[in-house]
């Protein structure tokens, strides 16, 4: 089906059908209506291709992602939202790994980018940024000075606060915390809501017990991690991974050290998966969404490139707590 056989048979120009489907030109409000219902029911799809051309556009949005990513369900199902979301936009997605020298991912034709969980003073983001194309982060960019087009953020710290009373309505005195450096706003959030928790204890009470891990942390870091915090003398009552994938690990090193879950060690992890659902017993979870926000991105720089939304835009998420028996010791 072409714009051709639109125009036949809604007896107008190809010029005017051009005009009504991709809003350009001055057409009565009708005539544009009925444009669009006849190629509508005809199964007409402009070309991507000549679209692009007519634009000067490529077509195609990136996505920057962390090293080590796709070891994480949370970025494969980020990166699968933004996908599926970007083709119904008519838009291409483009994977951008980590790369050492920033000038070999500048080179990607690209009308927009979305980069997840920036860190601070990433040299990547800043050559993107000056790419003059609209950028949109998966998380707030801390770099100082740091102005996007848009951003899609998680509330969390609600939710993290909601955790953190709940492990302690089940006895946890001495919770330690698996998280990586506050040089992302995710770290920020963790790191925070674990300092007004242990700060509403008397001193000394609530003692900090944060396990540093790189962002993101290889297999082995994130190993070494786990049974640092399982092992130590004296041994929490909780953990509580900020990582994904190291609550599992957590749960399988306290069943080598003899401890019982929830009995004797309480896990709760703030990044869902199936694997968490899937464990015995099955541990504690906030539900981040990543799909979603994949989604949203994709759409808020589909909006961004067509200029139907301003620079500064925010869409905001809220994560869901899930309560397992992982942490349902009362």
């Amino acid at each position: 089906m072409t714009i051709r056989d639109v125009a036949r048979a809604a007896g107008v120009s190809t010029t005017t059908v051009s005009d009504a489907l991709s809003g350009n030109g001055r057409l009565p409000s009708a005539t544009r209506a009925r444009v669009a219902e006849v190629a509508e029911s005809l199964g007409y799809q402009a070309n991507p291709a000549a679209r692009s051309l007519r634009g000067q556009r490529s077509g195609s949005i990136g996505l920057y992602l962390p090293d080590e990513a796709g070891n994480y369900a949370y970025y494969l199902d980020l990166a699968s939202g933004a996908a599926s979301e970007a083709l119904k936009h008519g838009l291409a997605l483009t994977l951008i790994p980590l790369a050492g020298d920033p000038a070999r991912v500048t080179v990607f034709p690209m009308d927009g980018v979305a980069v997840v969980d920036p860190v601070v003073d990433d040299p990547v983001v800043e050559a993107l940024s000056g790419l003059g194309i609209p950028v949109v982060t998966c998380e707030p960019d801390l770099t100082p000075g740091a102005a996007h087009a848009g951003v899609v953020r998680g509330d969390y710290r609600p939710a993290l606060a909601e955790l953190f009373d709940y492990l302690a309505a089940q006895g946890a005195r001495r919770i330690a915390m698996i998280a990586p450096g506050p040089q992302t706003a995710w770290g920020l959030d963790m790191r925070e809501a674990y300092r007004q928790w242990r700060a509403a204890a008397p001193d000394g009470e609530r003692p900090d017990l944060i396990y540093d891990v790189p962002f993101p942390p290889s297999a082995e870091l994130l190993r070494e991690a786990v049974y640092a915090v399982v092992r130590a003398t004296p041994a929490p009552d909780a953990v509580v991974s900020g990582i994904d994938g190291a609550a599992v690990g957590a749960l399988l090193a306290a069943i080598e050290a003899g401890l019982r879950v929830p009995e004797d060690l309480l896990i709760a992890s703030l990044v869902d998966s199936p694997a968490l659902r899937g464990c015995t017993p099955a541990i504690t979870a906030l539900d981040l969404d990543p799909a979603e926000m994949g989604r949203r991105a994709a759409t808020m720089l589909d909006a961004l490139i067509e200029g139907t939304t301003a620079p500064g835009a925010t869409e905001i998420i809220q994560p869901r707590l899930h309560l397992r028996e992982s942490t349902a010791r009362r």
